[in-house]
């Protein structure tokens, strides 16, 4: 039984005849087609790994079926011709196609095609495996979650992720957009090339087509040198453009014009640079909102979102806060050479939580509390916080308490408020409050908020900004 199964689009019995031998040999199992029409409702039927198109058919052009499914069909399109050109050439390999090979077929460079379409193949395969057994465990890529809500959002990574289309992120603040598109990246063929991930709302607009673009030497004041922008730095690979309803509508002309065409312009530039690079876009605003408020370009829009991704609230992550809580703290445990854990109450106290801030604001509550106790990590300390400020809360340098707050409860909030304020120091806190070292233990026993050492204070957190690792560069590698 062939391992692979391969659709041969061409209008010549004969050539459909001769070529499928050489595909059966080399372990196709093959499906043929001498029209358009036919071609499309085989694919219909199932989705081939390979789909061999000649661009001439009595019905239409082969370039009709190319651009419609390449984008999103998991199938590797090769193309045929007998009236080879530089120009079909190169918009067949913008459209989605793997390789262009010119009638009479030269054998040589057919198999070894089609021995590299075999090891594309086999490599998604093992992706496959690898996911379905990872997916068991909550797992998928730096993604963490086995909620169905999450399997939904891998099925649709697992099958966007081997194609070349372009992917539109949606969802909230804290969802995990920049941990998705990273996914998408490493599940793709592109994964040993540079992932990008940028930030738009966090450039200044004067200056995004510059560090989008890049720029020649004295194209402006400041402009001391030629600068290579994020397009060409993630040239054949990926590039994320967060916030992309926050670009200038200037800029966003600009996009759309490379996308379409593969070139940019650097600024100050008269020659075209030619680049290869896969565009994921993500935004927490309704990207057809924005369209109608002027925000987004409707034609961008519809170039961006050729294959659109939701990314799910944590309210709507039924069973992922045990594991995401886990995982965070097994973040900062290896960071920290430390062993804490948590209660069985804390960890029904985060189930009970609302999370507004969503995944982000489960990681810096985890975070939080882990600096702020030794071994186990109480309920007491995950109660406290901006999200669920019950009976009192804080906002900036304000505590806030509600009428019937009990003198504990209020005592309780103000020593947390101190410590946060003086990032963990003890006889900071102490001092601010205005009692002894000796007295805060006790209250920190007596709320079981834990004891450590006074002449060290706890490491402050570093600033997280997505589900992962804490960000580097603002504007480059901000975590959604």
């Amino acid at each position: 039984m062939s391992t692979y199964t391969a659709v041969l689009v061409d209008d010549d019995r004969e050539f459909r005849e001769s070529l499928g031998a050489v595909l059966t040999a080399e372990g196709f199992e093959v499906r043929e087609a001498s029209s358009l029409a036919e071609a499309r409702a085989a694919l219909s039927a199932s989705t081939p790994d390979i789909v061999l198109l000649d661009l001439g058919l009595p019905d239409g052009s082969g370039s009709e079926l190319l651009e419609d499914m390449a984008a999103t069909s998991s199938a590797e399109f090769i193309v045929l011709t007998g009236n080879a050109s530089i120009e079909s050439a190169v918009q067949a390999i913008r459209s989605g196609a793997r390789d262009y090979l010119t009638k009479p077929l030269d054998p040589d460079r057919l198999r070894a095609v089609l021995a590299g379409v075999a090891r594309t193949l086999g490599f998604k395969l093992e992706v496959s495996r690898l996911s379905r057994e990872l997916r068991d465990l909550g797992r998928f890529g730096r993604m963490v979650g086995r909620s169905s809500a999450m399997q939904s959002v891998y099925d649709l990574i697992a099958r966007v992720a081997p194609t070349q289309a372009t992917v539109m992120l949606t969802g909230a603040s804290g969802t995990g957009k920049e941990l998705a598109a990273e996914t998408i990246h490493l599940m793709s063929l592109r994964k040993r090339q540079p992932f990008l991930a940028v930030n738009c709302g966090a450039i200044a607009p004067s200056l995004i087509e510059s560090e989008l673009f890049g720029h020649e030497r004295g194209s402006f004041t400041g402009a001391e040198s030629r600068r290579r922008g994020y397009f060409e730095q993630a040239h054949r690979g990926t590039l994320l453009l967060d916030e992309i309803t926050s670009m200038p509508l200037e800029a966003q002309s600009k996009l759309l014009r490379v996308l379409e065409t593969g070139a940019l312009l650097r600024v100050g530039g008269s020659e075209p640079v030619q680049v290869d690079v896969r565009v994921i876009a993500a935004t927490n605003a309704d990207p057809r909102q924005a369209v109608a408020h002027g925000q987004l370009r409707e034609d961008l829009y519809y170039r961006l979102n050729v294959f659109p991704i939701g990314m799910p609230p944590l309210g709507e992550r039924d069973g992922d806060i045990d594991l995401l809580a886990d995982h965070f703290l097994e973040l900062i445990n290896t960071r920290e050479g430390t062993r804490r854990t948590l209660t069985a109450e804390s960890r029904a106290e985060l189930r009970l939580r609302a999370w507004p801030g969503n995944v982000r604001e489960l990681k810096n509550v985890v975070e939080r509390a882990a600096i702020l106790s030794d071994q186990e990590i109480p309920a007491g300390l995950v109660r406290g916080g901006d999200a669920a400020p019950a009976p009192g809360g804080r906002a900036g340098g304000t505590i806030r308490l509600a009428p019937e707050t009990s003198l504990a409860d209020a005592e309780r909030a103000l020593i947390l408020a101190a410590l946060e304020h003086h990032g963990g120091d003890k006889a900071r806190a102490a001092g601010t409050l205005g009692i002894s070292l000796k007295t805060l233990y006790t209250r920190l026993q007596t709320y079981g908020l834990g004891r450590q050492s006074a002449t060290a204070p706890a490491r402050p957190p570093q600033r997280a900004t997505g589900d992962g690792e804490p960000s580097g560069a603002p504007g480059l590698h901000g975590r959604l």
